[in-house]
């Protein structure tokens, strides 16, 4: 149940609503206490008066504000409360802004507005009116002693109260040394914006803040439950030596490898495309890559490929030779004989050995045109 801060009411022109503002965030840090590692007894936090040293009882500790060097004005709480008696349980509206014109840097502390008795219909009038218009109500609320801007938003059936960063205290962009919109300062190409948008679309989830865990917390207790399941809890663990290793460099060598790699290992999880049209899309790319590349090492490949086209050629032209040997070997002696007298070969083992050359020539061929291709 959030704890109640307050209760007061929302002030907008001459309309007031009853409400009571009510914690909407806690913070989950892990309390550590001061200890003696002597005897484990607890050490307190003491107020020290500077000038004897000695401790100061609480009673005798008043709020004072420096106006000169050891001068001081007093202020009691009484003081802080009459300072702005309205605004101490008053969410004031002075003016509504469209809300998606917040910069989210502006938020700080969460607080829910629930009605109080009789607040209920214009409670229901301010959220759907805001809800129609998509506006937020910017205010002045006084929480813990201090004044702060606040935007009363619209969350589901609840109104939301926001405190916000002073104008003074959000620190200007000025001076930080920024990229371009561009891109074309930092060499970004549109193939690189292309494959960083498939991984953040390969990426993109519907928002579910249970999904996510302090894992630093989440650990550091599962620490300490080790310890006191081991009956360890009065020995500290030694720091361990220091490997020596070299942090990891911020610097980018290859961003296109990079993208490529992390959208391998994502295995398409989430973006759900075709596996076909993701390798048709990168053969391209890694086409249009390839034609862009220096020619002079695919030279070095074709001459290669035509030299091993020779090679293959001449292999041909042997065994159609040793063919056409064997052939002859095999006719009877009168038609080697006839052929010796004519001094010619017979009309088929020309054309037959002729055949064999051209088939062999056709062989080398077809092996080396992928390589004369890619060259």
């Amino acid at each position: 149940m959030p704890r109640i801060i307050w209760k007061g009411a929302i002030s907008f022109g001459l309309v007031n609503i009853p409400v009571v503002l009510k914690a909407a965030a806690r913070d989950n840090a892990l309390d550590f206490d001061w200890l003696d590692e002597r005897d484990m007894a607890p050490v307190g936090y003491q107020r020290i008066n500077k000038k004897t040293g000695k401790p100061v009882d609480k009673d005798h500790i008043v709020k004072g504000y420096q106006y000169e060097k050891g001068e001081y004005v007093l202020l009691s709480p009484e003081d802080f409360r009459q300072a702005n008696v309205e605004a101490t349980q008053t969410v004031d509206i002075v003016s509504f802004v469209q809300a998606d014109q917040i910069p989210p840097y502006y938020f700080e502390t969460p607080y829910y507005l629930e009605p109080d008795r009789r607040g209920e219909k214009g409670y229901a009038l301010l959220r759907e009116t805001l809800r129609r218009t998509g506006r937020a109500a910017l205010a002045l609320v006084v929480i813990h002693n201090r004044q702060h801007l606040a935007a009363v938003l619209v969350l589901g059936d609840a109104l939301v109260l926001n405190t916000m960063r002073w104008a003074e205290e959000v620190l200007p962009m000025d001076e930080l040394k920024l990229p371009k919109s561009s891109g074309k300062q930092q060499g970004v190409s549109p193939r690189e914006i292309e494959m960083a948008t498939r991984l953040v679309e390969d990426m993109q989830e519907d928002w579910n803040p249970e999904a996510y865990r302090d894992t630093y917390r989440d650990d550091l207790m599962e620490r300490i439950e080790g310890k006191i399941a081991e009956g360890k809890t009065h020995l500290l663990t030694p720091a361990e030596p220091d490997s020596g290793e070299p942090r990891k460099s911020a610097e980018v060598i290859d961003m296109m490898a990079l993208l490529k790699e992390s959208i391998k290992r994502r295995g398409g999880r989430g973006g759900t495309r075709s596996e076909a049209g993701q390798n048709t899309q990168g053969e391209e790319a890694d086409q249009r890559e390839d034609d862009d590349a220096p020619r002079e090492a695919p030279r070095k490949r074709a001459t290669g490929a035509r030299k091993t086209a020779r090679k293959s050629t001449s292999r041909a032209r042997a065994e159609a030779k040793d063919g056409k040997g064997s052939r002859q070997e095999a006719k009877p002696a009168s038609s080697r004989k006839s052929a010796a007298k004519s001094g010619k070969a017979p009309d088929s083992t020309k054309k037959s050995a002729a055949r064999r050359a051209s088939t062999a020539s056709t062989d080398s061929g077809s092996r080396s045109s992928p390589q004369r291709k890619r060259a």
